[in-house]
């Protein structure tokens, strides 16, 4: 059954939950909450990854983020670390984060692959071209499911030989990462063009291409919190497909649509 990943933005600036996380103590609670609706790993990060977004340093990002990992570790709730830095993702598992989960597939920091194959950790690799500030502007595709194909059949290559254990590794499309709108749809429908038998963590939780899809009369598309319903179709096709993981704001809305999936699945099997 496909994992619910649920996201900790413990940021002032993040797209959709900037600065309601952005205190250890609510953070805390936040992600205790995702646990109880049913999220079977909480993704916590410390650096916003929204387009314009600025970068932060290392010490802030560790600042924001472990405390909250060492106390979910210790409350019992699996964590993951959301982070491009190696040194942060080594101070999160040493903290008890069981998950490197970096937007940059290892491109950000040269020393990553080395640090996650150190580590022996599972990697979510997500397809990557710029940091936040320039990727809108790479948005530029002959053919999206062929060239991110090839572009994280290169990072899957380049952990590999770093000494990352090919099982560990999960692969993201990059949805809305140098991909305003329509170059993420067919990431979606063909994720078997990409993934290369892979695992596949979905995340399209909120984001714009999603506004971009229900826009019409009456409908503030340019709200984040608008796109929920959006997101659990998005959540509903991709564990239809097969993927491993979705990455969500609204925890128990993926539990449930999963959950629909399975039981409709089961049906079609003769076994409901």
């Amino acid at each position: 059954m496909t994992l619910v990943m649920g996201i900790l933005n413990v940021t002032p600036d993040s797209f959709s939950d900037g600065g309601l996380f952005a205190e250890v103590d609510d953070a805390i609670a936040r992600g205790v909450r995702l646990a109880q609706d049913g999220a079977d790993l909480v993704d916590v990060g410390g650096e916003s990854t929204r387009p314009g977004a600025a970068r932060v340093s290392v010490e802030e990002e560790q600042r924001r983020v472990v405390p909250v990992i060492r106390a979910l570790a210790e409350a019992g709730i699996a964590t993951s670390i959301d982070t491009m830095n190696a040194a942060t993702a080594r101070a999160a598992v040493e903290a008890g984060a069981s998950i490197v989960n970096d937007v940059s597939g290892g491109l950000a920091d040269d020393a990553m692959a080395a640090t996650v194959a150190d580590l022996a950790v599972d990697f979510i690799a997500m397809h990557w071209r710029a940091h936040s500030t320039e990727m809108d502007h790479r948005d530029e595709y002959a053919d999206v499911v062929r060239e991110v194909g090839a572009e994280l059949a290169a990072r899957v290559d380049a952990l590999v030989a770093a000494g990352v254990g090919e099982d560990r590794i999960v692969l993201d499309p990059g949805l809305g990462f140098s991909k305003v709108t329509d170059s993420n749809w067919p990431l979606l429908a063909h994720m078997d063009g990409w993934a290369g038998g892979r695992r596949v963590l979905v995340g399209a939780s909120r984001k714009r291409f999603l506004g971009a899809a229900i826009a019409r009369p009456g409908v503030d598309a340019a709200d984040p919190t608008a796109r929920e319903a959006a997101t659990i179709a998005v959540t509903t096709l991709a564990a239809r497909a097969g993927a491993w993981g979705v990455r969500v704001h609204d925890a128990r809305a993926a539990v449930d649509a999963i959950r629909v999936v399975s039981a409709w699945e089961n049906a079609a099997r003769g076994e409901g």
